[in-house]
């Protein structure tokens, strides 16, 4: 099986597993770093794998990653409370189940998931 896993511009390797695994609940699947703050740090959780790259140079920054999840809504209540989210999942014109926000770096997480 082939898969494309995201990497993320960020900009400390502690903050981005305070996020993710504190926060959202990912797992860690490894990490590369000397320091603790510059490296490469991967997540996943579920079928959802998810890299930060701290710092990213050459590369553009504020990215998007969607995920596409059983239940926004699910999600939704977990992350709720833990994170930043404005608006609460909406039923999408072209058949979807969305909402958003964005990690510390400022890239934004997308999850979409079938319409409720």
């Amino acid at each position: 099986m082939a898969r494309a896993v995201p990497v993320l511009p960020g900009d400390d390797v502690g903050v981005a597993k305070d996020f993710y695994v504190g926060r959202l609940g990912f797992d860690l699947r490894f990490e590369a770093s000397d320091d603790g703050r510059d490296g490469h740090v991967g997540f996943e959780r579920g079928g959802i794998c998810i890299t930060v790259d701290c710092p990213m140079s050459g590369h553009g920054r504020d990215a998007c990653v969607s995920l596409e999840v059983e239940s926004a809504d699910a999600l939704y209540a977990e992350w709720r409370d833990k994170v930043e989210i404005r608006r609460p999942p909406m039923n999408e014109p072209w058949g979807g189940r969305t909402f958003g926000f964005q990690d510390p770096f400022g890239n934004t997480i997308f999850v979409i998931g079938p319409l409720a």
